[in-house]
């Protein structure tokens, strides 16, 4: 199965920004920043299943995550370096002054 997931090049501020605003979204970015590479199914978001699916689909293709897929599981990774390269301090900015929610 093919994911799509844009190259650096590719990353758009605005889709980004988009991605990052919504408090699930922010809150699966942190985890990932904290604590690495998860599996989707793993974080404990207390969602539906098909909503987390949204979040980690919307999450891909802004390109503020990489999928890889390993048999039945999807393991999730936050492209830090990727950002950084395109959006200098964004991600840190976004991380830093953004409230945290439960």
């Amino acid at each position: 199965m093919d994911l799509h997931q844009p190259d650096t090049s590719e990353l758009d501020l605005t889709t980004v920004l988009q991605a990052l605003g919504d408090p699930v979204r922010l809150k699966i970015v942190r985890a990932l920043d904290a604590g690495g590479e998860a599996v989707c199914g793993s974080m404990e978001l207390g969602i539906s299943k098909s909503t987390r699916s949204h979040h980690f689909k919307t999450l891909r293709e802004a390109g503020v995550t990489f999928t890889r897929i390993e048999g039945t599981h999807r393991h999730v990774s936050l492209r830090r370096d990727d950002l950084e390269a395109r959006f200098p301090g964004l991600l840190d900015a976004v991380l830093q002054t953004a409230p945290v929610l439960g």
